[in-house]
């Protein structure tokens, strides 16, 4: 069975000093400290270690192929979005971490698919880098769960939807910039409890802003199962169902009437989870995620699915069926 991890992260091996070229902070680049590791750093302070698997794609290959997955989808890490920039340095910074995207698949085609990154601060460019992205072989890109505390259903964003439509370009939307981050940094709130919330943010959002109203084509997946958007769906409608003239002021559908309009990972860490997402999704609509290389992942690539009790047929939608529906893409390009 063709299995497809559509949701892993890479970066450069080496990343320019944007600080230095452009004069200010807030940019990401790598202190090789020892061999096969490397420090991410902003400025002077540490952000995180991370190791070779996060930038070399031949070291990833063997990883990924112990579980039984033939390809990975590749992204950079939210951290590098640098949507703070100005805007003509987020352009610059994008077009160098999708050539990257870019050089690994061509030279892995059958293991790697790219998604690319835009500067959303700027909807102009960005939708230039989008027309690039389509022409240097990547199959959509990742985003943000919001842009500067900006939603995603703001009316500036639009072009970017109507672009990615007529290229034909899949969306990812991953979680960053966490709610409340600044008031409960203890415990790793932020990654657990953040996290989800900013999904369940984006998806709201896009709903009752009436993005998949008016952008009917356009393919979204979600991260993390949607976060906490589908464990909070009857609180959702219920609200909009409630309070019309705070909720449902820009779109009168129904967010229940969306459940399986878009699509979601399959990262749920739990087999009952995963159960309650395919019967409000359809398995047709959840794919293959880990999140790979970082712990919060799933490192066992699907192993919880395949070791549960799930039929064939929705195992091979979420490993390789819905992913290759949202990329619009056959499994010929990949076999």
């Amino acid at each position: 069975m063709l299995k497809i991890d559509m949701h892993t992260h890479i970066m450069p091996r080496e990343m320019p000093k944007w600080a230095q070229k452009f004069g200010y902070e807030g940019f990401i680049h790598l202190d090789h400290h020892r061999e096969g590791f490397a420090r991410m750093m902003q400025g002077d302070t540490f952000f995180r270690e991370i190791e070779q698997n996060c930038w070399d794609p031949a070291v990833r290959i063997p990883d990924y192929e112990k579980f039984n997955t033939q390809v990975q989808v590749i992204c950079t890490i939210p951290v590098l979005f640098a949507y703070f920039a100005k805007p003509e340095h987020g352009a610059e910074v994008a077009k160098f971490l999708n050539d990257d995207i870019a050089d690994h698949v061509v030279k892995y085609p059958k293991n790697y698919i790219g998604l690319g990154t835009i500067p959303m601060q700027a909807p102009d460019l960005a939708v230039k880098e989008l027309e690039r992205i389509k022409k240097i072989g990547l199959k959509g890109i990742q985003i943000g769960s919001n842009i500067n505390n900006k939603n995603l259903s703001e009316e500036e964003f639009h072009p970017i939807w109507e672009a990615c439509q007529e290229l034909d370009l899949a969306v990812l939307v991953h979680p960053w910039n966490m709610m409340g981050k600044k008031h409960m940094e203890k415990y790793w709130l932020p990654w657990l409890v953040g996290m989800p919330a900013e999904t369940s943010r984006a998806i709201t959002s896009m709903i009752f802003g009436g993005v998949f109203e008016k952008f009917k084509d356009l393919r979204v997946n979600f991260c993390h199962a949607s976060g906490s958007f589908l464990a909070t769906i009857g609180r959702i409608e219920h609200g909009f169902n409630c309070r019309p003239d705070l909720v449902a002021i820009d779109n009168p559908v129904n967010p229940r009437e969306y459940l399986g309009k878009f699509w979601v990972d399959c990262i749920t860490h739990d087999p009952l989870m995963l159960d309650y997402v395919l019967k409000l999704q359809g398995s047709k609509k959840v794919t293959l995620g880990s999140d790979y290389p970082f712990p919060l992942g799933d490192l066992e690539i699907g192993k919880f699915i395949e070791d549960g009790d799930f039929s064939d047929e929705v195992v091979e939608d979420i490993f390789c069926n819905s992913t290759l529906e949202w990329l619009n893409m056959s499994k010929d390009e990949l076999l």
